[in-house]
């Protein structure tokens, strides 16, 4: 039980700074646009990375330097494209609907889980928490107690997603205006940049 807690408290640790993926889920979960789906994507990506890091895998990613300098460049080239998205919104009004997914516009699935992933699979320090730093943490305890550790690490991911996701939602109604709306774009444009230039700049 101890070492479930001690990986739960890790991942946590981990997963819950500000980041593109998390700054995604914030943002669908107050428009209300397939919250359910994205926070499933979100946990299910950490499990698997998080597995394929406790069988020890991790050690290729860091024995193969080019693998996280490809992601690099191709996440921080998808961030700068996300942001122009999230500026172009900015300056572009909506209606209250649209705004909180009830409209005609309201975001189509297909996109946005195409975004969600995206955010989630070029994102190199998602490689490097979760096989790296939480496959090679697990690694650290003998026999199955690695499994519990690792167990331990992606319930804090599920918990941490699903309370950003639905407390986003919670925050739907009192951000529905667009002009809030524009503010919260741009303020999302703005962090993609920061997080591009921090991944090319090291």
């Amino acid at each position: 039980m101890l070492t479930l807690a001690t990986g739960l408290a890790t991942s946590l640790g981990l997963i819950a700074a500000i980041g593109a993926q998390n700054a995604s889920v914030l943002r669908q979960g107050i428009r209300r646009q397939h919250i359910g789906v994205i926070v499933a994507l979100c946990i299910a990506s950490d499990m698997a990375l998080i597995s394929v890091g406790t069988l020890g895998m991790g050690a290729l990613v860091t024995s193969a330097p080019w693998v996280i300098t490809a992601f690099t460049w191709a996440g921080a080239a998808y961030l700068c494209w996300f942001a122009w998205r999230s500026f172009r919104s900015a300056l572009r009004p909506q209606s209250d609907d649209a705004l909180t997914g009830q409209g005609p516009d309201a975001g189509a699935l297909r996109p946005i889980v195409g975004t969600t992933l995206a955010l989630t699979w070029l994102n190199p320090h998602v490689y490097l928490d979760t096989m790296v730093m939480l496959g090679g943490l697990a690694n650290q305890h003998p026999g199955l107690t690695r499994w519990a550790f690792a167990g331990g690490a992606m319930l804090g991911s599920a918990l941490w997603f699903a309370a950003l996701g639905l407390g986003a939602r919670a925050l739907s109604r009192p951000l529905s205006k667009p002009s809030v709306w524009r503010v919260i774009d741009a303020a999302i444009g703005v962090m993609m940049l920061a997080i591009a230039a921090r991944l090319l700049l090291g």
